[in-house]
């Protein structure tokens, strides 16, 4: 054990993916194809995504909700993760980008698992409460705008049981979270949003670095 951080240099990297990842074939062509799209960096790197997978099995989750979809490469790792009948709500602004999704989760096999809600999330995730499926989720994942994290934050919560997990993306924020020279919306979002969390005494937290940093938390 150790009480610090291992460095983790650009060859240790290369073999932590090497001994780590089991990215599967059609998710691993999805993410080489896309690469060279102009917003990449939205999509979460394929340790995330496996993780998450990871995350969905360990809960048990049957029932997920996705805020922000990008390309769909998150979505199919955690859909992969669900039992036949499981299924993902994922939210998204964007009929380019979920055009890209739909033959994502196509090529994927899971397709039939995702049901996708174009508009404003925080619309959608009102239209589940009010519909009745509060506490029916067993794990959320939010990865959208952040200036509206800690709302998406506060309705997730409202959905998820209880043992539920939520897993909100980017809370490193490329390490400007620490610069304090950096007063934009995003940023400030994200650092009021890491505080709120660790103040929370709803959920169990830990805020994982895994790729620009996952806050894991558990709905107590």
């Amino acid at each position: 054990m150790s009480r610090g951080y291992t460095p983790i240099t650009d060859a240790l990297f290369d073999y932590v993916r090497a001994v780590s990842v089991r990215e599967p074939e059609p998710l691993k062509q999805q993410r080489l194809d896309t690469d060279s799209h102009p917003r990449a960096s939205m999509q979460v790197a394929p340790e995330q995504g496996q993780f998450l997978h990871l995350l969905v099995r360990m809960v048990g989750a049957k029932k997920v909700l996705e805020v922000g979809t990008f390309l769909g490469y998150s979505s199919a790792w955690m859909a992969l993760a669900l039992p036949p009948d499981g299924r993902i709500v994922a939210c998204d602004l964007s009929e380019e980008f979920t055009s890209r999704a739909r033959r994502t989760w196509q090529d994927a096999g899971v397709a039939g698992k995702i049901e996708l809600r174009l508009g404003p999330a925080l619309d959608t995730l009102d239209s589940l409460i009010a519909a009745g499926e509060a506490g029916t989720f067993d794990f959320a994942f939010i990865d959208a705008d952040k200036v509206n994290y800690a709302n998406y934050y506060e309705r997730a919560l409202v959905l998820l049981r209880q043992g539920g997990v939520i897993a909100a993306d980017n809370v490193l924020w490329d390490g400007y979270v620490i610069d304090e020279t950096d007063r934009t919306a995003d940023t400030e979002a994200l650092r009021a949003f890491n505080l709120k969390l660790h103040a929370d005494p709803r959920v169990a937290m830990s805020l994982v670095t895994l790729g620009d940093g996952l806050m894991v938390a558990c709905k107590l």
